[in-house]
């Protein structure tokens, strides 16, 4: 959600974050996140769009101008306490790529953390975890954050 407000997202109270987010995820033709479920519980969260529909990102682009048009962005994830080390940002990465590709995505990037260069928490997925997934870096916003992409087409 920090993607889509920025950093007035920590700046405003928990309730006006939670609306904002529903407001956001019910908005549009096409939805913006994926869900995980185990059972009818839901454990995890992938927020997937256009890189236009992430008003941050627009700052923050390290990407080629002509490849935004059907470029995707994968990022944010949450998985639910006790469902975490478990694989289930991976298979939010595999539903996310078929679901990008359905919608006439040409590649999908993302910002994820190199765990080996930062030992924190993230909610934007490791490294490694998009690697297994066919993504490669092509960029460096910094040391601990490439850009990695994966091509559709």
């Amino acid at each position: 959600m920090y993607g889509k407000i920025g950093p007035a997202y920590r700046q405003r109270l928990p309730d006006e974050n939670r609306r904002a987010f529903q407001q956001s995820a019910l908005s549009g033709d096409v939805p913006q996140g994926l869900l995980a479920f185990d059972g009818e519980v839901t454990v995890g969260w992938c927020q997937i769009t256009p890189v236009e529909a992430v008003p941050y990102l627009k700052t923050r682009w390290t990407g080629a101008e002509d490849r935004r048009e059907k470029t995707w962005f994968i990022s944010c994830f949450y998985v639910r306490k006790g469902h975490r080390r478990r694989g289930i940002t991976r298979v939010l990465i595999k539903a996310s790529i078929a679901h990008a590709r359905r919608h006439g995505a040409e590649a999908i990037e993302a910002m994820p953390l190199d765990g080996s260069k930062s030992p924190s928490a993230t909610g934007s997925g490791y490294v490694s975890t998009f690697e297994s997934a066919g993504f490669q870096a092509i960029a460096h916003r910094d040391a601990a954050h490439p850009l990695m992409r994966l091509s559709l087409s």
